[in-house]
């Protein structure tokens, strides 16, 4: 490290290591940014002053792969970048250990299981080793179980963090929060009841999507489809004249559940049926025929057996034509036991004990099996594929149930509000600009508000009691609801004002709300949790709205939308200005790496091998909103660059050029042609550079860069070397080595928010302070200084010089052999642009004479005469 003179920015000497090497860089420069602040944000600030970063949260509790590397990298990119071009940053992290994969991962790692009615123990341990039994597991309360979640998910979170900080991400590691922590449950609950006030958060008891494996609501945002194989049932319904009317469908063992048959209003078949009575097989329950424009006339029968419920249709069917509720699947995806009272024959009752206390699988057998017995299946099933519902996270169809549940408005049941948050949407700048297209699709097709409530143990409780009245019987439509400077609660485990324990379950007593907030209800609010939101509304003033949210394209529907939702209802606002949508990695066939595929790629063996300003480089190198393959090869290049930038910038230090050769008003010391081109190609690529990135577009700004570094490099370094040592005076020597200066200052500001760990050590070299403290290139002194400047020169020149290499390398000499005559020739207007460069390229050849002949046609090198070669 060179000797530092404090009170300037630059050191008393240039010290440059005698091999420089990326190896070691990481840990050495990670730990001096954090223990000198580089990236802490200051918030003695104003909002003008401050560029916000809505940062993902990734789950802690999830396994490390090459994903997290490239969309954080690319954010740490537009971080750096705003830094150094004057913004007051403010980058914090968060950790999301608030929902499914927490609990179950804390569940097998501790061998405990969560009962919210359980008390809490305090200085509670769970086993040193898990029981291989889940019966025999520890059954705690949920304060206890988060407690333990926060315990592991710090160990968790050590490994993500120590990921990112190798991989150069200048997060202010002050600022940190978790999803599951006081604070984060105070702001979510906060949240709620502040919609409950203002009336967009309400309790409905309605048809709800259910996962029979988590025991758990679904909402519309976490469904997904999967291609399932399947089969049409055919059997018929009867007339009051003995006719027989036939339905097709897929799922016989809901024929119990029947409410009632639909056909398209224009159907002829069913016309003369409409609004009379049909009867069902095996059960004999009566049903209403009925019109209604969803039913599809092209579809199996045309004729279709609504149930409550099948799937979505059946509810809106349910739902528009008022019928009745007739469910007959539990919460656990079993058929009730208790035969329904809609069925009265007894023919009807003994059919129905067969299927009771069955799963939906082992029921439609059985109901086909009794539907063949009774000589009712018309024919033989039609095996089909189609695709099923399911929660994204689980591994059986899911189901639909009635139950008591809590909303968000969102605009799926509100037209008004569903035009209002499609205008938020068009509030928000989208890069790359299309992906607004899918936030609007996601609004457009809403069917339903946001079912924001779940039945799991661990998370952010519904802060909501009921009091109970003197029968016992709770009243929902009176919920008990806490203050907010009592925040976070635990409706489980705490009594509300004026209320004791002993009176939780009993009659004039409460109870709580059993269940937890959807963990989208709480991330949706990650700029309230880390901006202070309700703790200190100065700072919250400071950086909200936020500038950027980042994120990947497949959670528009779901952490996007969700958050705007909030903003809009909590704030009136959008949360931020801009949102930088991410693509996916891809492996070599093009697919997206997940797990459940097993072809995830571990970050450390990558950042090992290539280091992180390679893996950097190949994430930067990808557009915002593009699927990108992992490519090795691009992380080769990478490397190449880094150590290129280490290299040839030794090298120009040592040519002699130091921070006092930087030009910063006065240009008259730089004569030369070649250098002026290349400082006003310089110029140029500031100005490209940085309107690339005011557009979002760093992959543009990094090619930008990097074309320029190369014929830097390869040819303007190669040609000047003569002169940079004196070979042609002092004067010409000054200009020279203000062009090297200037030109290698701004290429590492350039590269720095790429390769902030290269750019970084090379600026130690001959720079007090850090890189990515500096400010972003100017061009103003440059463009008007050389705003006559031909940047034609250097290329052309660079291309005369690679003829006469080529003329060497194909007599198969050394590149120093010298030149005894040479011809370039050249249409006239540019022979006058190689005299700017002449004595350079000489001098770069080793050349006794070279002649410029005017030509047409293209530049060629010609009748080069070679010195002979000395025999040994």
């Amino acid at each position: 490290m060179a000797e530092e003179n404090l009170g300037t920015d630059t050191p008393a000497t240039v010290s440059v290591p005698d091999k420089p090497a990326l190896e070691g860089l990481e840990e050495r420069l990670s730990s001096r940014w954090r223990t000198e602040g580089t990236y802490h944000f200051n918030e003695d600030t104003t909002r003008e002053a401050v560029y916000s970063i809505d940062t993902p949260p990734p789950t802690a509790s999830g396994s490390l792969h090459v994903g997290h590397m490239f969309s954080y990298t690319q954010t740490d990119v537009l971080a750096r970048y705003q830094r150094m071009n004057g913004k007051n940053v403010f980058y914090p992290m968060g950790w999301d250990d608030n929902g499914l994969p927490t609990e179950r991962r804390v569940q097998n790692y501790f061998g405990v299981r969560c009962d919210p009615t359980k008390p809490y123990i305090e200085g509670y341990r769970p086993p040193e080793k898990p029981a291989k039994n889940q019966r025999d597991w520890d059954v705690i309360g949920r304060k206890n179980f988060i407690e333990i979640c926060e315990e592991l998910a710090v160990e968790d979170e050590k490994v993500f963090e120590q990921l990112f900080t190798t991989l150069g991400l200048s997060v202010d590691w002050r600022m940190t929060y978790r999803t599951i922590d006081d604070n984060s449950r105070a702001v979510s609950q906060r949240g709620f009841l502040e919609n409950l006030a203002k009336g967009d958060a309400y309790m409905a008891e309605a048809p709800t999507l259910w996962d029979v494996t988590f025991r758990t609501a679904v909402a519309q945002a976490e469904l997904e489809d999967r291609e399932m194989p399947g089969a049409y049932y055919r059997y018929g319904f009867t007339t009051e004249s003995g006719e027989q009317v036939f339905i097709e469908t897929t799922r016989p063992e809901l024929l119990a559940a029947c409410a009632g048959l639909v056909a398209h209003p224009d159907d002829e078949r069913y016309q003369h049926l409409f609004g009379k009575t049909v009867t069902s097989p095996l059960f004999g329950v009566p049903v209403t025929v009925y019109p209604h424009p969803l039913a599809q006339a092209d579809k199996g029968s045309g004729i279709a057996m609504v149930c409550t419920f099948g799937d979505l249709t059946d509810v809106t069917w349910w739902r528009e034509l008022q019928l009745p509720t007739r469910p007959i699947i539990g919460r656990d995806g079993r058929i009730l036991a208790d035969t329904p009272e809609w069925i009265t024959s007894e023919a009807g009752k003994e059919t129905y004990a067969k299927i009771a206390g069955k799963t939906s699988f082992s029921a439609k057998e059985a109901m086909v099996e009794l539907l063949t017995e009774a000589g009712l299946l018309d024919g033989e099933p039609k095996k089909i594929s189609r695709p099923v519902n399911f929660f994204e996270k689980g591994d059986k169809p899911l189901e639909i149930v009635t139950s008591r549940q809590w909303y968000i408005r969102n605009g799926g049941r509100d037209e008004d509000r569903r035009a209002r948050m499609i205008e938020r949407g068009q509030q928000i700048d989208f890069h790359p600009s299309f992906m607004r297209s899918r936030y609007e699709n996601w609004v457009s097709g809403l069917n339903g508000d946001w079912l924001v409530s779940r039945q799991r143990f661990f998370g952010v409780p519904v802060p909501v009691w009921y009091p109970v009245d003197e029968h016992g019987e709770p009243n929902y439509d009176a919920p008990i609801l806490p203050e907010v400077s009592q925040l976070p609660v635990d409706p489980a485990a705490d009594a509300p004002a004026g209320y004791t324990e002993a009176q939780r379950g009993q009659a004039n007593g409460f109870i709580g709300d059993a269940d937890v907030l959807d963990t989208w209800a709480t991330s949706s609010l990650t700029p309230q949790i880390v901006g202070r939101w309700g703790r200190d509304d100065e700072f919250f003033s400071k950086v909200y709205p936020f500038d950027l949210r980042p994120q990947g394209h497949d959670i528009i529907r779901t952490w996007l939308f969700s958050t705007a939702v909030r903003a809009d209802a909590l704030h009136g606002d959008i949360p931020w200005k801009h949102a930088a949508i991410s693509g996916w990695i891809l492996d070599p066939d093009r697919k997206k790496m997940s797990k459940s595929k097993g072809n995830v790629v571990v970050p450390n063996d990558v950042l090992d091998k290539f280091g992180a300003d390679a893996v950097r480089y190949w994430a930067a190198s990808a557009k915002l909103g593009a699927d990108t393959a992992y490519e090795i090869n691009q992380m080769k290049i990478g490397r190449r660059l880094a150590i290129k930038i280490l290299n040839a910038s030794k090298f120009v230090l040592n040519l002699g050029a130091t921070e006092a050769n930087v030009l910063t008003d006065d240009a008259s010391v730089v004569i030369n042609g070649l250098d002026h081109s290349l400082l006003t190609r310089l110029s140029t690529v500031i100005g490209d550079a940085q309107r690339a990135f005011e557009n979002y577009d760093y992959a543009r700004a990094l090619d930008i860069t990097e074309s320029f570094f190369w014929s830097f490099t390869d040819d303007y370094v190669e040609l000047v070397k003569d002169r940079a040592y004196g070979g042609h005076g002092e004067a010409q020597q000054a200009s020279v080595l203000a062009t090297l200066a200037t030109t290698l200052d701004s290429v590492l500001r350039l590269f720095a928010p790429f390769l902030p760990f290269a750019t970084e050590e090379v600026w130690g070299w001959w720079r007090f302070g850090s890189v990515h403290q500096a400010q972003w290139p100017t061009t103003g002194h440059l463009a008007a200084a050389f705003a006559d400047a031909d940047a034609e020169v250097l290329p052309l020149v660079g291309t005369a010089l690679s003829g006469i290499r080529k003329a060497k390398s194909d007599a198969k000499v050394k590149q120093r052999t010298e030149v005894l005559s040479g011809e370039v020739h050249a249409p006239a207007a540019q022979i006058a642009q190689l005299r700017a460069g002449f004595e350079d390229l000489k001098s770069a050849a080793n050349a006794r004479e070279l002649t410029l002949v005017e030509a047409d046609g293209e530049l060629t090198v010609a009748n080069v005469e070679l010195a002979p070669v000395e025999e040994a």
